[in-house]
């Protein structure tokens, strides 16, 4: 037995209602134990809108803390020495505006940048195929992505400027081939942009790669995962040092954080997630040569809202529980020699270049990203039909169904809602800052931005401006508009189109579609869309593929509609059914002004609602006009389906 390793860094990704209430967070939890900071934003700085903004409404405080400005950040790090923290921040479209405030912050404060150390995730391409919080199309994404890492490496060296993340990949269906292909992708594509950009002297190239970090996924087939995370481990450093010339070990070692599976948790039976929880941990811990640097892991009731500290708590005593009371981290690696593993790596190795090749050949992930997006949809499409045919057993959900009432989630409140007062609190705020500050200063701030934003020199680099802007009293909103104005705004595709599943149940469902088309001379219409800022849109592919494959005709735009654009939609294509995904939280805003509108313009079409909504919130919502509510635990298509096609038989 050697010397007892080091454990991990140990985080919870949290954040809530307001900078202050966050900050009350992270001290709490840093002394639980925590040992870095893991920062959740809100929907609206996440996609560049400041809290009065109309697209705004319902949304402020909801799925992470809002900052507007530096006030927030002053307050969001009250009494938190940044040169002695590392700080993650899953911050993507708007990732070079939140480090541009941070790094005022520190600047204000008298720190040495060089000391600074965390993360800004920065992975635009992984926002176009998953996770929905993208503003700009790929070409000026991919430039302001080069600046930050530019930026970084002259100026806050020990910081992490993009951490590519293939989490969200597999919550959108990727296999483990397809999560270390496509995330491997995408670092190349960056890589091979800072490289050429002239932004970055060639002798720095290796500097560049070792500050490249990734955030993996972690499924309950930790075995696989395991060899999936031996293979990234392997894969990268043969990149680093084939492509980009890195003799350096230290350099292409795969650096890597990880939250464990959240799309895995059940909302039936969820203390049976605790222990999925524990087994995916082990899928990033066990193998100590390819071990995660940080994980933070999910909250068991996740399926359900938004965790309370007590269950954030929890998780974090499962990691401690595993790093300072097992023996995992005296042994070296337990898979070396395994005949098992080695085999499981080969193969995975195998799958996972055929697919980097493919993307490669299509001109790298920023040019493919379509094509990778239909990819996912069919994979997750696969994965559901899966679950529902019982070919993939999920506990409690298909199969050992049968259950004693739960005491973790009956009878108490097991999550937390946040007070829609915070938003207008905010509104207000925002008017007291802009008013405190020096207009002229803040203008000449976004002119300069603007200029840069539209240059090409590769002297100019969007950091400078952004970090001026934050310590003239600029607004998250302003930033982002300035740079909507010069590179204007994209709609990712859908991936819908092309997918297909093999389902049992669907050709009765089909065969009624086409007699209701009989009847009436044409098929029944579905409108499936997205109020609000909300981008995770997995569920609301999956139904629109569905209904499709049963005979409906499907209108789907994708993310990010507004509830007049949805009641114009519907209105406009004459629909029978109007389904809405929503799993931000902001439900209870943002439907009622959709059934409103819709009745305001006389479509009779019922509502129906899917996503992660409280009982009591269903039963509101369907007081309110609401046909039918869906929430995690309906997994089923053919049921859900069934029931859509039963209102537009009526």
């Amino acid at each position: 037995m050697g010397e007892r390793a080091a454990p991990w860094v140990m985080r919870t990704y949290s954040g809530h209602t307001s900078a202050a209430a966050s900050n009350a967070l992270y001290r709490t939890n840093l002394a639980k134990g925590q040992t870095g900071l893991s920062i959740a934003f809100d929907l609206p700085t996440q996609t560049g809108y400041d809290p009065d903004d109309e697209a705004a409404r319902g949304e402020v405080g909801k799925v992470g803390v809002p900052v507007a400005h530096l006030g927030h950040v002053r307050q969001l790090f009250e009494g938190l020495p940044l040169t002695e923290m590392n700080t993650s921040m899953t911050i993507n479209a708007t990732a070079a505006w939140l480090w541009a405030l941070y790094l005022a912050l520190a600047a204000e404060r008298g720190d040495d940048p060089a000391r600074l150390q965390g993360t800004i995730q920065n992975d635009i391409v992984k926002e176009y195929l998953s996770r929905g919080t993208y503003i700009f199309a790929p070409g000026p994404s991919r430039r302001l992505i080069v600046d930050t890492v530019a930026y970084g490496v002259a100026h806050v060296p020990r910081w992490n400027p993009i951490n590519v993340c293939s989490y969200h990949l597999q919550e959108a269906g990727a296999t483990p081939a397809q999560e270390v292909a496509y995330a491997l992708a995408t670092a190349i594509d960056v890589l091979d942009a800072v490289r050429d950009s002239g932004k970055v002297d060639p002798s720095r190239l290796g500097e560049v790669v070792g500050r490249v970090s990734f955030f993996v996924n972690a499924g309950v087939r930790f075995v696989e995962e395991t060899a999936k995370m031996r293979v990234f481990t392997a894969l990268w450093d043969e990149i680093c040092r084939t492509r980009y010339g890195v003799e350096d070990p230290a350099q292409r070692r795969f650096r890597y954080g990880v939250q464990v599976n959240s799309l895995g948790l059940t909302e039936q039976q969820p203390e049976n997630n605790v222990g999925r929880i524990v087994l995916e941990m082990l899928g990033v811990t066990l193998s100590a040569d390819a071990r995660a640097r940080a994980v933070q892991l999910p909250a068991w009731n996740e399926a359900l809202g938004l965790p309370r500290p007590w269950d954030q708590q929890w998780s974090l005593r499962l990691q401690q529980v595993l790093a300072y009371e097992t023996d995992l981290l005296e042994y070296p690696d337990l898979f070396a020699g395994s005949v098992v593993m080695e085999s499981l790596v080969h193969d995975l190795r195998e799958a996972a270049l055929a697919e980097l090749d493919e993307v490669l050949a299509l001109g790298g992930a920023f040019a493919a990203v379509e094509q990778v997006k239909a990819r996912l949809v069919a994979s997750q499409a696969a994965r559901v039909a899966r679950i529902e045919a019982g070919e993939q057993v999920v506990v409690g959900v298909n199969r050992f169904t049968e259950t004693a009432p739960s005491p973790l989630a009956e009878g108490v409140e097991s999550i937390l809602t946040v007070d829609p007062s915070v938003e207008a609190e905010l509104v207000d705020d925002l008017a007291t800052w802009r008013a405190s500050r020096d207009a002229s200063a803040v203008e000449a701030a976004l002119a300069e931005l603007r200029r840069v934003a539209a240059s090409d020199d590769p002297a100019d680099n969007v950091m400078v401006p952004s970090i001026a802007l934050a310590r003239a009293g600029g607004t998250t909103g302003e930033w982002a508009r300035t740079l909507r104005e010069v590179y204007g705004e994209y709609r990712a595709p859908t991936g819908v189109a092309s997918a297909r599943a093999t389902r049992e149940g669907f050709a009765d469902l089909a065969a009624r579609s086409r007699a209701l088309a009989e009847r009436r001379g044409s098929p029944p219409r579905l409108l499936v869309a997205k109020p609000g800022l909300d981008g995770h849109s997995n569920g609301a592919e999956q139904v629109a593929v569905a209904a499709r494959d049963a005979g409906f005709e499907v209108v789907y735009a994708g993310i990010r509609s507004t509830p007049e654009e949805i009641v114009a939609a519907a209105r406009d294509e004459d629909v029978d059914v109007v389904g809405l995904s929503i799993l931000s939280g902001s439900h209870l805003e943002l439907v009622p002004r959709v059934v409103e509108g819709l009745r305001a313009e006389g479509v009779a079409a019922p509502v129906v609602v899917g996503g992660i909504i409280p009982p009591e919130d269903a039963a509101a919502l369907r007081r309110g006009g609401v046909a039918a509510v869906y929430t995690p635990k309906d997994y089923r298509l053919a049921e859900i389906v069934a029931g859509l096609l039963e209102l537009a038989e009526r």
